[in-house]
């Protein structure tokens, strides 16, 4: 268990196993960032000869290990680059403390001199060290890595009350990361909806207490409410669904914010089945379900004055002789009809009869977060995420909240043409499933989840891109479930608090 704390220290008299300094590019060449000044004046005139005959650049997550012989009273300088220092921002601090983390797992005690001169920078570099040294090991018959023991950040306002806050925000808010990619990598014959659902009760009752309230809908409550959406995603399974609902509602909440997360803990693409190779990730099809409460568990141990209610409706989309095939009409819960046309376009079916009982509570604002459209991968890549809206203030809202975070959203249009699609496409039910063309699948699918959301206040993030990394990892973003929109509606909830 590592220990994070503050220090009003310098970088070149603090005694750990290791000092981390950032590098940042400039017109002068590469010079050392804020924070890692006192090491910068140990090496004296040696310094910017030491960085040209290391290879040093200064690039964004590079990092370089020094042998610090006399010069320091740590053992070991570790230079981390920041990137161009004109665009030395929170998330290239971020980034930076992630790669640092990465590239020490010996060190017993680690001394981070990266720049943290208020609270914002301090949090920064918690969370991106904290993320960074993220591994999933559980099916792993070796040991972890090792990881420091104790992590100090030097600064000067280390005594400061925002500066512990700031440290305590970000443990809570990286642990709800951390929680969503351990979700987000168990395979998923172990995590079936039933037992995700048992995972998420034994995280309330370990962490929670009474702050938050839960309750599960199995199988035989979701026929007997009238979940058809739901129940026909998951009627092909062995593994029946189930609808986790939490409730956090503190006294005085400023506001009402509903969340809803896609929860298919396994997406064969049903009877529309996939290409093998398509199928090898989709354990990470819950994605958003798993951000959505995560997220919730960290807006009420931060305390914030909202009151949160989180829907994760949970499915595996299995082809079988049950399952839902392409034609049927299934009737959602509220009462619409919807004609399924490509079974493997389930998340938004799930999605639908969540986001119609989250009206129900009459809520101030909707947030759903979904691994929805390949189509959204193909527009904006894999590591930035679609929002779209039928609120523009509300869009511009978590888009800030994304800038805060460090996680890229990017807004696109749910335009009159899609809306119509949905509307009037089908010959037989009230809406189209899915769309018959091939161009605008993410709008065409933001269209559809429109029609449940009534005339409340809603934004929708494409999470399909940066859920899941199947790469190698980068800043402190490791390889498989990222956590993704975690730390954005964490900022979205404190900005509605007031």
């Amino acid at each position: 268990m590592t220990t994070y704390t503050l220090r009003k220290a310098a970088a070149d008299t603090v005694r750990t196993d290791a000092v981390v300094v950032g590098v940042v590019q400039s017109d002068r060449g590469v010079e050392v960032a804020p924070g890692g000044e006192a090491v910068a004046a140990a090496y004296g005139r040696s310094f910017r000869p030491l960085l040209s005959s290391l290879g040093v650049t200064g690039k964004a997550g590079e990092v370089t290990k020094v042998p610090t012989g006399d010069r320091l009273r740590s053992p070991l300088l570790v230079l981390v680059g920041l990137g161009p220092a004109a665009k030395l921002n929170l998330e290239a601090v971020r980034r930076g403390a992630g790669a640092a983390a990465r590239a020490l797992t010996n060190a017993a005690s680690v001394a981070l001199a990266l720049p943290a001169h208020d609270g914002d920078h301090i949090r920064a570099t918690a969370e991106g060290y904290m993320l960074g040294g993220y591994t999933f090991t559980t099916y792993k018959g070796t040991a972890a890595p090792g990881r420091p023991g104790e992590v100090v950040i030097l600064t000067e306002a280390a005594r400061g009350k925002q500066a512990r806050t700031a440290l305590e925000t970000a443990e809570i808010v990286a642990e709800a990361a951390m929680l969503a990619r351990d979700w987000v990598n168990t395979p998923a014959g172990d995590l079936t909806p039933a037992k995700f659902a048992e995972s998420v009760t034994a995280t309330r009752k370990q962490h929670q207490g009474g702050k938050i309230s839960l309750k599960v809908l199995d199988e035989n409550e979701l026929k007997a409410a009238g979940y058809g959406g739901i129940l026909g995603v998951g009627q092909g399974s062995a593994n029946p669904p189930r609808l986790v609902r939490l409730t956090y509602k503190p006294r005085g909440a400023k506001a009402h914010l509903a969340l809803v997360g896609k929860g298919i803990t396994y997406d064969s693409g049903g009877l529309s089945i996939k290409p093998a190779s398509g199928m090898m990730t989709m354990k990470c099809d819950m994605g958003g379900a798993a951000a959505v409460l995560a997220a919730t568990f960290a807006i009420a141990r931060l305390g914030l004055d909202i009151a949160v209610t989180t829907y994760a409706p949970m499915a595996e989309n299995m082809p079988s002789g049950s399952a839902t095939r392409p034609g049927d009409v299934l009737t959602m819960y509220g009462g619409k009809t919807v004609e399924v046309l490509n079974t493997d376009a389930e998340g938004r079916l799930v999605l639908a009869d969540a986001l119609v009982t989250a009206t129900e509570q009459k809520p101030d604002v909707i947030v759903d977060v979904a691994t929805l459209t390949g189509a959204c991968v193909v527009a904006l890549g894999e590591r930035v995420a679609g929002l779209l809206g039928n609120d523009p203030a509300l869009v511009d809202q978590v888009k800030a909240a994304g800038d805060r975070a460090g996680e890229a959203l990017w807004p696109l249009p749910i335009t009159a043409e899609m809306t119509e699609k949905v509307r009037t496409h089908s010959k037989i039910a009230d809406l189209m499933q899915h769309n018959t063309e091939r161009w605008g699948g993410t709008l065409y699918a933001a269209a559809f989840l429109q029609e449940f959301v009534g005339d409340h206040r809603w934004a929708h993030l494409d999470v399909a891109g940066p859920a899941f990394n199947e790469k190698g990892p980068h800043g402190y973003t490791t390889a498989g479930g990222t956590g993704f929109a975690v730390s954005t509606l964490v900022e979205l909830a404190r900005d509605l608090a007031g």
